[in-house]
């Protein structure tokens, strides 16, 4: 398995770099560059670097890839969907996907709504410091815990009915009351068991700031 991670323009801090494949999204070219990491792909319209910038990403990338400024997606988006085209088995964590553009950052929330990347939803996770976002189908599933986040919460992309159990707080069919956003929650010393019957599930791991 292919472990991808993807480098956007959003806050890059406490970033990580174990991973197989980097790959730089329009600035976040840049942040490899800088750090004296590999580019192997570099992905964007490149609006937000100098032409000076550009020359060096558009040297030091192993396969670049220039879009125009005027397009369907976001440059996350079209290099999310590129590296799925290439590699469709990866799992691939999306850095700098929060901290910038709120616009950008709630596009990076909803990836899944895109129908060419709903398919890939259980391979993406989106990361930084404080948070990690993962993406689940409709259907039941188990929830884990991750070491050093205390918090998780749920939000559906519709008006999905969501079952939760096994949490501290649970949600069931006797005390469900629809919201948005099924925030701070805690796990009680097992998985947490979720189901609901249509779209997909965001999952988000948090933290306090230390």
């Amino acid at each position: 398995m292919t472990r991808i991670a993807l480098f956007a323009g959003g806050d890059l801090s406490g970033v990580t770099t174990d991973f197989d494949y980097l790959v730089g999204v329009d600035r976040g070219s840049l942040f490899l560059l800088e750090n004296g990491l590999s580019l192997d792909m570099a992905v964007g319209d490149f609006d937000s670097v100098s032409e000076g910038d550009f020359a060096r990403i558009s040297a030091a990338a192993g396969q670049m890839i220039q879009a125009p400024a005027e397009k369907d997606d976001t440059d996350t988006e079209l290099a999310l969907k590129t590296v799925f085209t290439q590699f469709p088995q990866a799992q691939v964590s999306v850095f700098g996907a929060f901290g910038g553009r709120i616009d950008h950052m709630m596009s990076n929330i909803f990836l899944p709504s895109d129908p060419a990347l709903a398919p890939f939803m259980q391979q993406l996770s989106l990361v930084d410091q404080q948070n990690l976002i993962q993406f689940y189908p409709a259907g039941q599933h188990s929830i884990f815990p991750k070491e050093g986040m205390a918090y998780v919460s749920f939000m559906t992309d519709g008006d999905a009915q969501l079952t939760i159990l096994g949490a501290k707080y649970e949600l069931t069919a006797e005390n469900f009351f629809q919201k948005k956003v099924y925030s701070s929650n805690e796990f009680a010393g097992q998985p947490i068991e979720v189901r609901f019957d249509r779209g997909y599930l965001i999952v988000i791991y948090s933290k306090d700031r230390s």
